[in-house]
């Protein structure tokens, strides 16, 4: 016979799971995403349904949604690093699918981009740059407001101009693009920083191993492009009029933001672009350029001593 003792102990461990097992219950129940999806299929979800899945509904409620959750991919908080749940039903009963979450789709195609071109440009300090570390001084006060306006009114779909950042060497015009790149990609949006001359450079090696049609491509559907030292490159009529020209036509046509940095303010980058390395002088084709890059981007000029030293 069971001793006195061990029955209750035995019983008041029920006790305490039915508790415990309510309390869960009730947690599940309430919770606004549950409340709506059950309200959205309430004539397929009977109670016996709700009763029966009520641990995938546990598993839906603890885990992070739209990356609501996690501070950045790589602490990802799911079961499953990347993915995020989505309620589903199924013939009896509610069941828990998986689909990448908002910073693996970035995260993947930035991997796609890098995997195709190979002229991405992400040094250690544009990897890491931010506002707060960009000096505010009075020759740079307008750049730097003029970004923050940037990702104040971006919204994709929505016609927005890039900037065109211009000044000496070693003001920070390359920082910048960083800094709005790594501002854009917490808020979860997509951004491609391409250093030019070596882009311009890999162009002309992609002819022979067929890819140059993907890289155009890519480049001119990247949501928002960052055209890196343009103007340093040399000039050759093919990577103007075939390369740059298409892929600012269509950014032009479709409203995509683009950024650009220079050397160059836009005069003397249209006196660059309109000779050539062989010698040959084409003022109207480089205007077009010029055109194009109005039309996606405002001149801004980044002032200030050098301060690569």
């Amino acid at each position: 016979m069971e001793k006195i003792n061990q029955t209750l102990k035995r019983l008041a461990s029920h006790e305490n799971f039915q508790k415990r097992y309510e309390k869960m219950r009730q947690e599940i129940l309430v919770h606004p995403d549950i409340k709506a999806f059950i309200r959205e299929n309430q004539s397929k979800i009977s109670p016996e349904i709700i009763e029966k899945s009520l641990n995938k509904l546990y598993e839906y409620i603890n885990q992070s949604k739209e990356c609501n959750k996690c501070e950045s991919l790589e602490g990802c908080i799911n079961m499953m690093k990347g993915y995020h749940p989505e309620l589903v039903l199924t013939r009896n009963s509610i069941d828990v699918r998986y689909d990448r979450c908002p910073r693996k789709i970035l995260d993947d195609e930035k991997r796609k981009n890098e995997r195709l071109i190979k002229s991405l440009y992400v040094p250690k300090d544009i990897l890491t740059a931010t506002f707060e570390d960009f000096e505010h001084d009075a020759e740079r006060i307008d750049a730097a407001q003029k970004a923050a306006a940037f990702l104040l009114n971006y919204e994709h779909g929505k016609t927005t101009k890039g900037l065109y950042f211009y000044g000496k060497f070693g003001v920070g015009k390359s920082y910048l693009l960083g800094a709005i790149a790594n501002k854009l990609a917490k808020k979860q949006i997509s951004s491609m920083i391409v250093y030019v001359p070596e882009l311009f450079r890999e162009m002309k090696s992609a002819i022979a191993d067929a890819t140059l049609n993907d890289k155009i491509e890519a480049l001119k559907k990247e949501p928002i492009l960052m055209l890196d030292d343009i103007g340093a490159e040399s000039v050759s009529s093919w990577t103007r009029d075939e390369v740059l020209g298409p892929i600012l036509q269509f950014r032009m046509l479709e409203s995509l933001p683009t950024f650009f940095t220079s050397n160059f303010d836009l005069e003397g980058l249209e006196h660059h672009l309109a000779h050539s390395q062989r010698g040959e002088e084409e003022k109207v084709k480089a205007r077009r350029i010029l055109e194009r890059i109005r039309a996606v981007s405002e001149p801004v000029l980044v002032g200030g001593p050098n301060r690569r030293g």
